[in-house]
């Protein structure tokens, strides 16, 4: 029997689907060991391997067919935009795509005026100003504290997650615009889905049936 493989993010959310596969009966020896330097985790009985991943490379792995199907915020899947089926809303790792900045720049973007705007998901925002509100923009690509660009002058706005806006408020800024919600979803291959679509789709009924549990 061929192993269906999954791939999974890193960390908060690979700790919480994990127990959400448990819940149905599907668990991988060691998976959920603490400290452990192991890659891939495997039920022999099932089928089923698991892998943990950083997001960004989760959706590459399930589109190029190393893994059947991927477990990844939505943030990534709408960042990395690759050919792939997108299945199942899980609810949690809930958050927001925003627009923030000091308040002061509110009218910057009613207006409509060319601004600069600092991101780590540079796709994302250029479709958002370009696509949804038509206003030309100076997208500034960045890895990290995006909070600080607005502060120091970097730029007018920023487009990030935001989950309780804490470190906004700490720093001056505020929420201006939502551009999309976001939490954890199901991708799989689009090869995947045909080949193996029974395997696959007990695996999907499964999780949505645990999730309603």
């Amino acid at each position: 029997m061929r192993y269906i493989t999954i791939a999974l993010t890193k960390g908060r959310l690979a700790k919480k689907t994990l127990e959400l596969f448990d819940r149905f009966g599907i668990t991988a020896e060691g998976s959920m060991d603490s400290g452990t330097r192991r890659l891939i985790f495997e039920n022999e009985e099932l089928g089923i391997r698991f892998f943990m991943a950083k997001g960004p490379d989760v959706p590459t792995y399930v589109a190029y067919g190393a893994a059947d199907i991927g477990i990844v915020g939505r943030d990534t899947i709408l960042e990395e935009n690759r050919k792939l089926y997108e299945v199942l809303d899980l609810g949690y790792g809930k958050c927001r795509m925003c627009i923030c900045g000091p308040e002061s720049a509110r009218p910057l973007l009613e207006g409509g005026a060319q601004i600069r705007v600092a991101t780590k998901y540079p796709r994302i925002a250029k479709d958002y100003f370009l696509n949804k509100k038509h206003q030309t923009v100076e997208i500034i690509k960045l890895n990290g504290s995006i909070e600080l660009a607005p502060i120091v002058g970097l730029a007018e706005v920023i487009c990030d997650i935001v989950e309780t806006g804490a470190t906004l408020h700490e720093n001056g800024l505020t929420v201006l615009e939502e551009v999309c919600p976001l939490s954890a979803r199901v991708v799989v291959n689009q090869v995947s889905m045909k080949l193996e679509n029974e395997r696959i789709s007990a695996i999907i009924r499964g999780l949505k049936e645990a999730l309603e549990a």
